[in-house]
């Protein structure tokens, strides 16, 4: 089942430029990579390109298993504390020959399709 993602939700991804997007490596090991990304309202998904994303190691674990997590989060303040997080998680697709959000990046971009989304501290 796809999720839908919040206007709230939306609107904090559109504030952030860097999150983390977790992979299976084909031996089954996980992976965590910071990486760029845009939300894409028009599809409902969270799409990732690169300079050189199709050689990545995260792009290339797709071809064996699609599911992913991706977490963006930050801390809004020290005073008092207080942290904000949003934990996607779904399938991506790996792409090739599109045109991407990145200018001079390569034509790869991974494109996540939400299925269950967690937040706390941006509702």
């Amino acid at each position: 089942m796809i999720a839908t993602l919040s206007p709230a939700q939306i609107e904090y991804l559109r504030s952030q430029r860097l999150g983390r997007l977790a992979t299976i490596r084909p031996d089954g090991s996980p992976q965590n990579n910071p990486v760029g990304f845009r939300y894409n309202e028009a599809l409902g998904t969270v799409d990732i390109a690169g300079h050189n994303m199709g050689a990545s190691q995260k792009f290339r674990n797709l071809a064996k298993e699609a599911r992913v997590a991706f977490v963006v989060d930050d801390i809004a303040s020290v005073q008092p504390w207080e942290v904000r997080c949003l934990e996607i998680r779904g399938t991506a697709q790996a792409l090739r020959d599109v045109d991407t959000y990145l200018a001079g990046g390569s034509r790869e971009l991974i494109r996540i399709t939400p299925e269950r989304v967690l937040a706390f501290g941006i509702e």
